[in-house]
């Protein structure tokens, strides 16, 4: 049990630059909701629903992570800050995930009426930016980044990078760029698609404003005639 708490203090040391030791580690809010949501989520796997939730909310009163004690989490998750974080029932988080503060993994209501799967799935190594809201039972794959204030409603393919509301994949993998941990799940070179059309739109425009300009230039330069001389008198 010391040695997994000591991989798991590493693993937050290895993606946050902040902290000097272990010990300032354990002063983490997000350390702290993580743990009591391991008693939480034990106490609701046994039918002590009353208990969990007053596990749930006692935790939240104290670091204003509100992780409901139905949702499943794996190893080494990482809340940083964590603020406002909201983590449904049916949730389900990999190993190795970061979290940063004002994100959601929020539910949808069922068509039919009937509770089920309602909220995201977050494979190992995924990075969620702050600000951003995952909707749904969607699958969000392996190493994918979701970037700042994005707003995610359909599955992300492995290694993706999503921006943008509704999110958008990037042209560049997060492979490709992301050899070291990047925090707060910025997306460093990388555009939201929709504004990376609108730049191409403007440019054309801008060429064929020059384009138009000469044609016109050469259309009333060929309907001037050129001036005649006036003819000396005797």
């Amino acid at each position: 049990m010391f040695n997994g708490l000591v991989a798991y203090l590493d693993s937050i040391k290895a993606r946050d630059p902040a902290p000097r030791s272990r010990w300032e580690i354990l002063l983490y809010p997000g350390l702290l909701a993580v743990g009591m949501h391991r008693i939480a989520h034990w106490l609701f796997e046994a039918d002590l629903f009353f208990l969990a939730r007053f596990v749930n909310h006692f935790a939240r009163f104290l670091t204003a992570i509100d992780i409901h004690p139905g949702a499943k989490i794996g190893q080494h998750l990482f809340i940083d800050h964590g603020f406002g974080v909201v983590i449904g029932e049916t949730a389900e988080i990999g190993d190795n995930v970061s979290i940063y503060q004002g994100v959601t993994l929020g539910g949808t209501d069922p068509a039919n009426g009937i509770g089920g799967k309602r909220h995201p799935t977050l494979a190992n190594d995924v990075i969620v930016g702050s600000g951003a809201q995952i909707l749904g039972p969607v699958m969000v794959n392996a190493r994918a980044r979701i970037g700042a204030n994005a707003v995610v409603a359909k599955d992300v393919p492995e290694g993706a990078v999503m921006v943008g509301i509704p999110a958008r994949s990037t042209l560049v993998d997060a492979t490709e760029y992301a050899r070291e941990f990047v925090p707060y799940g910025t997306c460093n070179e990388t555009f939201d698609p929709a504004t990376q059309k609108v730049e191409l739109l403007q440019c054309q425009l801008e060429q064929l404003q020059k384009q138009l300009a000469t044609l016109i230039a050469e259309r009333d330069a060929a309907a001037d005639p050129a001036p005649r001389k006036g003819r000396s008198r005797a």
